[in-house]
């Protein structure tokens, strides 16, 4: 799963846990790029929810899809674009009539840019909360989305600057949209326990995610490259996760790729670091971010990165930087002074403790759930 599905399910068991009737409903896809139905079709208990699985529509053009997600991704692209990007999209004709023939008090759908999620906010606006994760992308420039995102009952937000992103595109009323988040449980794990199962003996810098441009992993590749060639330190590069991005050849030895691992080495080895650095463009929350701090490992973010430069600035638990020079600066100065380090982890924990506990998490989902809307 993605960061979105995991946000979306862990509201999902929360609302339940509280004694909500919640029911999970999704596709039988397991690859957000082909959408392939893998997952047999129907519906089974899992903990406090009941998740219904439902097929995909077949007959997608993919490559109509692909040239008009080109063209709107690049720029300029023309509403013939929108409409060929959009009717290529994913849906799912039986989700849709599984909505209508059971009526649900409240549907929370998301992310935004998926055809699937158009849908369900087009046939039941007045019952629909979208939960967007928005990004200040091409996609959101698409002209469905104003309407979209005025007719909808409310909007989950995960983070002030992903409302004010909103309030900015589409001129929604500040009552539409309510910032909601996702809620982290404190976990405290041996900050040695990675380095001593994997051998490492030299400091690192972990990445945790997939890895494709638009994280920034290529940008992260080459700025550690940089920096163990220009300064001459031996510093290693941890990653988690997986994703198609070439390592640098200069840079292959030092990395310590462990893919998909347990929620346990995810931690150890965030516990561990030097510091967790998220060079991506485009986040609306950033769990895993939030995660490192819980460990009170420091943070190098993305300046470009509205969300994450916003976390730093609340939080006092990160540096960010706009270019290599300042990486550089930033990085090294965490490798030289351990109690800016140990300052820096703790303020980012107290940050995530403080505002992301789970009981706060669902006073503000309830809450907008039953907030009183012109739809309702």
């Amino acid at each position: 799963m993605g960061g979105a599905e995991t946000l979306i399910k862990a509201l999902a068991e929360r609302a339940a846990q509280a004694g909500r009737t919640v029911h999970l409903l999704t596709t039988c896809a397991k690859n957000h790029f082909t959408w392939e139905n893998e997952i047999p079709a129907g519906s089974h208990r899992a903990g406090p929810l009941t998740i219904h699985c439902f097929p995909v529509d077949g007959g997608r053009d993919l490559p109509r899809f692909g040239r008009a997600q080109e063209r709107i991704s690049r720029g300029p692209f023309t509403a013939e674009d929108e409409a060929a990007w959009l009717s290529e999209s994913v849906h799912s004709r039986a989700l849709l009539e599984y909505l209508t023939d059971n009526p649900f008090d409240r549907i929370v759908v998301g992310p935004y840019l998926f055809g699937l999620t158009v849908d369900v906010c087009r046939q039941f606006p007045s019952r629909s909360y979208l939960l967007p994760c928005l990004h200040d992308e091409a996609f959101a420039r698409v002209s469905i989305f104003t309407k979209l995102f005025h007719d909808v009952a409310g909007i989950l937000f995960n983070s002030e600057p992903e409302k004010e992103l909103a309030q900015r595109l589409y001129a929604i009323p500040d009552t539409k949209g309510h910032v909601v988040g996702m809620g982290l449980d404190p976990y405290n794990v041996d900050p040695r326990a990675f380095t001593r199962r994997h051998g490492l003996t030299a400091p690192y810098v972990v990445y945790s995610g997939r890895r494709e441009p638009l994280k920034g992993t290529p940008l992260l590749f080459d700025y550690m490259t940089a920096f163990r060639a220009r300064t001459g330190r031996d510093v290693k590069l941890v990653l988690t996760g997986s994703g198609d991005v070439p390592i640098p050849p200069a840079l292959t030895p030092h990395v310590c790729d462990v893919g998909f691992v347990s929620e346990l080495e995810k931690h150890e080895a965030m516990a561990g670091a030097i510091a967790f650095c998220h060079p991506s463009l485009n986040e609306s929350f950033s769990i895993v971010l939030l995660e490192a701090w819980l460990a009170q490992t420091p943070a190098l973010v993305r300046e470009s990165c509205a969300v994450l430069l916003d976390h730093c600035r609340r939080s006092n638990g990160g540096f960010w930087f706009g270019n290599y020079p300042e990486f550089e600066e930033e990085l090294s100065r965490l490798l030289d002074d351990a109690p800016l380090r140990d300052a820096m982890g703790k303020a980012g924990r107290d940050y995530v403790v403080q505002n992301y506990s789970w009981p706060a998490v669902e006073s503000k989902l309830f809450a907008a759930l039953e907030a009183k809307t012109k739809d309702a």
